[in-house]
This record gives structure tokens, C-alpha cells and sequence, in this order.
């Protein structure tokens, strides 16, 4: 009996609970609300900017020499120094030819001369006199003249059997040794000067606004560009100043590329009486090296990311209203790393940072930064804009 009471009982509060459960009002439910995406802006602020035009090269000697043989005769004597890679100063002794036969010419055209001015003298004496025609005297003249003539030659002939250096410099190859038979213009090595360098830049036509280079003849204004160097030396990296000096004036048909010229002065650092400014690193002939030409500056230029340009010419910005507004710009220039647009073609400031994905025109967004902070910054913006182009 008890147990039926008890059954009882708790199918009774069972049924309590539904009954209540089922006249219970459900909670009203709160819409989700959908958040237009967060994202970043960049702030375009106008500025002065200075260009650099960028390039690259070989370094080559500003003078260079094959030399020759200037008389015959068999290589008697060489310098140590006359190597590939040996220093050697202006006037130094490279090499000596064979001068024997020069020697006996010389005596002979010394000879010769001596004869001559007695046979001059004496036609002179006697037309004095009466007894020689002038037409003897004058032959008389010619020989002496021709006298002379042979002694000088002679005695060049003997001088050029000795092979000085032109300048001072380095041998950059060598085509002859001791014991060898040369005939005049027989090569015997190729050598260049120390004084300076250049290398040689091709721009292209678009560049050349950005860069004030001097023109064909003409002397460039403060020694010209500054011109940075980059290369290596030794497995580590290096870097020299240089200036440009000069453009070629001619536009390369294969490529259209006008060449600058850059000159390095003392390279090897052979000439500077500072034992400090010697220990520079070396410019060797035949480095490859990357420049950077310093190039005008313009202002009111905005830079631009290269990162946020898409399709090479358009930019995402975000508006005064916090939507997406695509332009397409008319960029001043390129590189690597920015576009450089001028200030008078923004219309927003802000620049969507942020990578969405199918962003379309109109889309509206929220941004991490503050509308109030976004507010004083393109006001002060705005002011900026206007400073730049007073």
C-alpha cells in the first residue's frame, strides 16, 4: 500500500513539471548583430621626397693602354713589376730592347753630322770667296739639315728601345717575355691607370626625370649626383662614393637605355698621402657594383606601399563615411618598395591596410583607430597637404 501511495506521488510532481514547463513563456531572443569587418588604414601624409634611381655596372678604367713595340730587336730586360698585377709608377723601366743596333746608328748619325758641318762650313767659306755657286751651298744645307734629321731619329730610335710606363698604374696583362723577337707594333701588355675609375649606368628614358644629369659637354653643377656603390670585396660587403661626371648622349639601340658615367677617384688608394684615407677599401678594375643615384627632390608626394597597389594602378581607400572607395592613380614613379603619387589627386587619406577577401566598392567597414583620432589626423592632414604646396 505504501509503495502504490508513493508511486503515486511521484507521478503527480512529474506531472506538475510539465504542466509548468509547457505554460512557461520562452525568453525573447536578441537578433545577432552583424559587425561591418575591422580593419587597418594607413594615414597618406604629404612630404618632400628625394628620389633615388637605381643601376648597375662594371668598374673600368678611365685610361687604359695596349702597349706596343715602337722598335725591332729581341727583349733583353723586364721589369719584375711587369706582370699582370704589378704597380708601378710613371717613367719606371718595363722592359729593354736589344739596343745595339740603335747605339751603332746613333754613332752613325753623330758621324754623318760632323761630316756634314765641315762640308757646310767650307761650301760657305768659298761662296764667301767667289768660288762656289749658291746652288752648291745650298745642297750643302740641305745635306747638313738631313744630318740632323738622322741624328734625331737615331737617337729616338734608341730611347724607344727602352719601354717606359706612360703613367703611373697597374699591368693588367702581359703578351711578351725576355728572349723574344718584336717588330714595331708588336703587342707586349695591356696596362691602366690608378688615377681613377668609372663604371657605366644605364637608365631608362623614364628615369631621367628623376635625376639631374648633366648634358653632352657640359660640366655638372657641384662635381654632379652623388652616386653610392654597392658591391663586395674580399666575400664581404663594400660600399664607395662616386659622382657622376658625364652622360654618353647616346641612346643604346638594343635596349634604349642612355648611359651615365660614375668616376671613383684613386680607386686603390695608391695616391692618398693619409695612411687613413689608404685604408679604404680597394675599387677594383672588373667589380660588379650596384648604384644608387641620388635624384631630385619633389614635394607634396605621398608614398604608397607597393603592396597595397593592385592591378599596377588602383588603391583601396576608406572614406569619411567608413567605406570602401576604390580609385585608380596616376603614379609619379615606381621602385621596389613605393609608389609615389602627388597629393593633389587624393581625395580620401586613409589607406586600407588590410587584406579582405572579394572586397567590393561600397563595402562599409569599421577601423581599429578612434573616428575621433581618424578626424584630427586628416584635418591635420589637410593642413599638411596645404603647407606642402605653398
Amino acid at each position: 500500500m505504501r509503495i502504490v501511495v508513493g508511486g503515486g506521488i511521484l507521478l503527480l510532481a512529474v506531472a506538475v513539471a510539465i504542466g509548468l514547463s509547457a505554460t512557461r513563456k520562452p525568453p525573447d531572443r536578441k537578433p545577432k548583430e552583424l559587425l561591418p569587418p575591422l580593419v587597418d588604414v594607413m594615414i597618406l601624409v604629404p612630404d618632400q621626397v628625394q628620389f633615388t634611381v637605381a643601376s648597375q655596372g662594371t668598374v673600368q678604367p678611365l685610361t687604359q693602354t695596349a702597349l706596343s713595340a715602337e722598335v725591332a730587336g729581341s727583349i733583353t730586360a723586364m721589369s719584375d713589376q711587369f706582370i699582370a698585377g704589378g704597380v708601378f709608377e710613371k717613367g719606371d723601366v718595363l722592359m729593354r730592347i736589344d739596343p745595339v743596333n740603335y747605339e751603332v746608328t746613333l754613332e752613325r748619325a753623330k758621324a754623318a753630322l760632323r761630316q756634314r758641318k765641315v762640308e757646310y762650313d767650307g761650301a760657305s767659306r768659298l761662296n764667301k770667296q767667289g768660288y762656289r755657286a749658291e746652288a752648291e751651298l745650298a745642297s750643302a744645307e740641305a745635306a747638313l739639315a738631313a744630318a740632323k734629321a738622322d741624328l734625331v731619329a737615331a737617337e729616338r730610335n734608341l730611347e724607344r728601345s727602352i719601354v717606359r710606363a706612360p703613367y703611373k698604374g697597374i699591368v693588367r696583362s702581359r703578351s711578351a717575355q725576355i728572349g723574344d723577337y718584336v717588330a714595331p707594333g708588336t703587342p707586349l701588355g695591356v696596362l691602366f691607370s690608378t688615377d681613377a675609375v668609372e663604371v657605366r649606368l644605364p637608365l631608362p628614358d623614364t628615369e631621367l626625370s628623376f635625376v639631374s644629369l648633366p648634358l653632352v659637354g657640359e660640366e655638372p653643377a657641384d662635381g654632379g649626383p652623388s652616386v653610392r656603390l654597392e658591391g663586395t670585396f674580399r666575400g664581404r660587403p663594400a660600399t664607395w662614393q662616386a659622382r657622376i661626371v658625364r652622360t654618353e648622349g647616346i641612346v643604346d639601340e638594343r635596349n634604349r637605355m642612355v648611359f651615365a658615367v660614375a668616376r671613383v677617384d684613386d680607386p686603390y688608394g695608391l695616391s692618398q698621402a693619409d695612411p687613413a684615407m689608404m685604408a679604404q677599401t680597394p675599387l677594383p678594375v672588373g667589380t660588379f657594383v650596384t648604384a644608387r643615384i641620388d635624384g631630385v627632390s619633389v614635394d607634396n608626394v605621398v608614398r604608397i606601399p607597393r603592396l597595397l597597389v593592385r592591378n599596377g594602378n588602383q588603391v583601396v581607400f576608406v572614406d569619411e563615411d567608413l567605406k570602401l572607395r576604390f580609385r585608380e592613380l596616376t603614379f609619379l614613379r615606381t621602385d621596389t618598395e613605393y609608389a609615389y603619387l602627388d597629393a593633389d589627386q587624393l581625395v580620401e587619406q586613409r589607406v586600407l591596410t588590410t587584406r579582405l577577401d572579394a572586397p567590393l566598392n561600397g563595402t562599409l567597414v569599421r577601423t581599429a583607430i578612434p573616428e575621433e583620432t581618424m578626424s584630427d589626423s586628416t584635418t591635420a592632414l589637410d593642413g599638411g597637404a596645404e603647407a606642402g604646396t605653398r
